[in-house]
């Protein structure tokens, strides 16, 4: 599914024109990119829980030199699905 597909479903579902599913859908994606990046987890019971996680430094390797190399530790965006979510996911 994509975002102009989701749009769509969202306005159909809600009664909403698309224009303001469209802008409930961007405030969404932005409140929980400020959330994480201030260190925040986004927890939607029921759903899952969106969360930041730190990866360590650690040593890689170049595939084409096969020359060690360091890769800086790291901070990424997780999301952890709740158990209905899970549930729904196991057919």
């Amino acid at each position: 599914m994509t975002k102009t597909e989701l749009i769509s479903a969202m306005a159909a579902e809600c009664s909403l024109s698309k224009t303001d599913a469209g802008k409930a859908l961007d405030a969404f994606m932005h409140q929980v990119t400020v959330a994480l990046a201030s260190g925040e987890k986004v927890i939607l019971a029921g759903f899952g829980v969106f969360e930041v996680k730190e990866r360590a430094e650690r040593t890689g390797r170049n595939p084409q030199t096969k020359e060690e190399i360091l890769i800086p530790a790291s901070r990424t965006p997780s999301f952890k699905p709740g158990k209905p979510l899970k549930e729904v996911m196991k057919g």
